[in-house]
């Protein structure tokens, strides 16, 4: 015998409920209308009573069954559950005085209205008790419990603010009790939302918190922009309590907005703006079909490239990496993702021209995104020539090959470093920069025979190289490549990457989780952040531009500084700076400057068609004499040169390197960082 679930016999004992409180209702009705006299009740008005309300309990209980009565989680009953009790009980009541008015008899109007109303009591009472039982429960075991409860302030007293509201109430064995609402709406202060009052904006936070003792502040705002959301957490970083966030206002639309989908702040919820939105259709329309090679291809940023491309259908995706790990781990990752994909990975240095020949001569890529680089400032100021060797002639030789095998299309990706430089990290990023420049400006001239072999070397040097030891073919594709098409260079310059591998974010979280002290150069340096996905976003739009020359500059909104973003994170990790995790500074490092600058004065700026993507006018450049220059810095380079930065200096007029105490107090005091920092976060 199939056994019965235990919600049919709940809904059976509805259903008899109903039956019986139907035929109580109108008896009340009608004893009530005869001074609670039920010898006083005419016959005939008993008789059609008792004749039609067997009638009546059928019609009931059938239309209880059409509105789904009979089918609730009564646990859960909510408003919704309220309109279609109602709705059924309207329509069994016209139908009640209706049918026995014209079947049997008229009765008395007192019948009508009091057997209405009490059956309604009745309905409503019964579906709504074990609700209110739950709620007896919750506040009973809150009482018993108090000191084991978290009080929760909820800042937005809007649609999503009442429902996670509600959701919390519903979730009791969590043990989260809301006892205020935040709201900068002054129309909505000192009134009640369900019972929890809204006790003021913004300013109230921190009052709020010691009055009320909470333990938890819940964001809900889903339309906030980025940088009201990063005011709010601020103040909220002030308070020692847990910070939530409703990540956006999709939650809301997709109507998920509960207490689980709460995430924590994350620290890219501080940065103060709306994330970079790209036409990524169009982006991905350039991909499509494409033979795309991503040299740096198991990097922070290679990596991500590596994943958007391979998702919207590339003809072939060449990864060209000289860390074996890194490239074996995207391998992995997209041939799990993407089965179908048509994937070369090869391992190799930008720096050996050979291995870098070849591969565009056997796969003869459309589209370079070149992110191989050193990128490390203070690594790089005791290692120069490597910095030189690696991102200046290394990009020098990619872009070498991707002239002389018709490539269409090469984007080079450059840093905020590049600008106003301090150091010989970002001094090599601004000569790949001209090396862009200028390979694009040849490109356009079809002066190939003023490019040098710079593309190996012995110990006799460059100068006695013979072209045909160095590269037997170089000349005649560059030849061929600019009958058939030219190639077009561009820059993407932007700042730092959250999350990368040299972001100071991954090390604060590493530092915190030891215990600390977490380690800060200069209390005053200031840096512009960007997400990754961003990055690679401006990356490829970019690429889908580009006419050749330009430098692509995003525009990150206000800088931060460090220190600040130190303390924060500290905070989210549910510590408070000085106390439990002590903040150390330890001086500005090696080459190291206290802000960053997204563009030189005397390159200027031109709009596109989105507001936060410009484009730097290339500074006038003597591509002979940088030519030539080059090849000294390229020969100086691999022989380890010990004035390889007096050499940079030379050739980079915006390159002037600072001593090994870093910048003098004169520099931090300096007008131009006042400017800068004017706007910081």
């Amino acid at each position: 015998m199939k056994k019965i679930e235990n919600w049919k016999i709940i809904s059976l004992f509805i259903m008899l409920y109903d039956a019986l409180s139907a035929v109580f209702a109108y008896g009340i009705g009608l004893w009530v209308r005869f001074d609670f006299n039920y010898s006083g009740i005419p016959a005939g008005l008993m008789n059609a009573f008792l004749h039609f309300i067997p009638i009546y309990i059928v019609v009931l209980i059938v239309t209880n069954i059409i509105f789904h009565l009979y089918r609730c989680i009564w646990q859960f009953v909510s408003f919704d559950e309220l309109i279609r009790i109602l709705q059924a009980w309207l329509i069994e009541s016209i139908i009640h005085a209706v049918c026995i008015t014209v079947f049997f008899r008229r009765m008395p109007i007192s019948y009508y209205l009091i057997g209405a109303v009490v059956q309604a009591v009745l309905m409503v009472s019964i579906r709504f008790a074990y609700r209110f039982y739950l709620k007896f429960s919750e506040n009973r075991k809150s009482f018993l419990n108090g000191r084991d409860m978290k009080n929760v302030m909820i800042i937005g007293a809007g649609e999503s603010g009442q429902t996670i509201l509600r959701d919390i109430k519903r979730r009791y064995e969590d043990n989260l009790r809301v006892s205020c609402f935040i709201d900068d709406d002054t129309n909505k202060w000192q009134r009640l939302v369900e019972g929890v009052p809204v006790v003021g904006g913004r300013d109230d936070i921190l009052q709020s918190v010691e009055k009320y003792s909470i333990r938890q502040i819940l964001l809900a705002i889903p339309s906030a922009t980025a940088e009201q959301k990063r005011d709010l957490i601020n103040i909220c970083n002030e308070t020692s309590c847990e910070v939530k966030i409703l990540p956006g206002i999709y939650q809301l639309v997709k109507d998920e907005v509960t207490i689980a989908n709460m995430k924590d702040v994350a620290i890219e919820d501080l940065l103060g703006r709306d994330p970079i939105k790209i036409d990524m259709a169009a982006c991905f329309e350039f991909i499509n079909g494409k033979t795309i090679l991503v040299t740096g291809g198991g990097g922070s940023i290679g990596s991500e490239l590596c994943r958007q491309i391979a998702a919207h259908s590339p003809k072939q995706l060449i990864i060209f990496d000289i860390y074996e790990n890194n490239a074996y781990a995207i391998e992995q990752e997209l041939k799990a993702n993407y089965p179908q994909l048509n994937l070369a990975v090869i391992i190799g240095s930008v720096r050996d021209s050979r291995r870098v020949n070849q591969v565009f001569k056997t796969y003869r890529p459309e589209v370079v995104y070149h992110a191989a680089a050193h990128k490390h400032v203070p690594l790089m100021e005791t290692s120069p020539n490597e910095a030189i060797k690696n991102n200046v002639i290394g990009t020098y030789k990619t872009a070498y090959a991707a002239l002389a095998y018709g490539c269409k299309r090469f984007v080079h990706i450059s840093t905020d470093k590049a600008v106003n430089l301090t150091n010989i990290m970002g001094a090599s990023k601004r000569l790949c920069e001209m090396v862009i420049q200028t390979m694009d400006a040849i490109s356009k001239s079809g002066s190939f025979d003023k490019l040098p072999l710079v593309h190996a070397h012995k110990e006799i040097g460059f100068a006695e190289m013979d072209e045909a030891d160095i590269l037997p073919e170089a000349a005649e594709h560059a030849r061929i490549a600019h009958n058939k098409s030219r190639t077009e260079f561009v820059a993407v310059r932007f700042g730092n990457v959250l999350g990368s591998n040299g972001s100071v974010i991954p090390l604060f979280k590493k530092q915190i989780e030891n215990g600390g002290p977490v380690t800060v150069t200069h209390p005053e340096i200031i840096r512009y952040f960007m997400t990754i996905p961003e990055a690679v976003s401006l990356v490829l739009q970019a690429g889908v531009n580009a006419h050749g020359g330009e430098i692509f500059v995003l525009d990150m909104g206000a800088p931060v500084k460090i220190d600040t973003l130190a303390r924060n994170l500290i905070k989210l990790s549910g510590f408070k700076p000085d106390v439990d995790i002590k903040i150390v500074y330890t001086g500005l490092r090696e080459g190291e400057k206290l802000y960053e600058e997204k563009l030189m004065a005397e390159e200027g700026l031109q709009k596109t068609e989105n507001d936060l993507i410009h484009i730097a006018h290339p500074i006038n450049l003597d591509t002979d004499h940088f030519l030539s220059s080059l090849v000294e810095l390229a020969n100086a380079s691999y022989y380890n040169s010990d004035n390889i930065v007096e050499i940079v200096e030379g050739i980079v007029p915006t390159f002037h390197p600072v001593g090994k105490n870093g910048q003098s107090d004169k520099a931090i005091k300096s007008k131009k960082y006042k400017e800068v920092a004017a706007g910081i976060v």
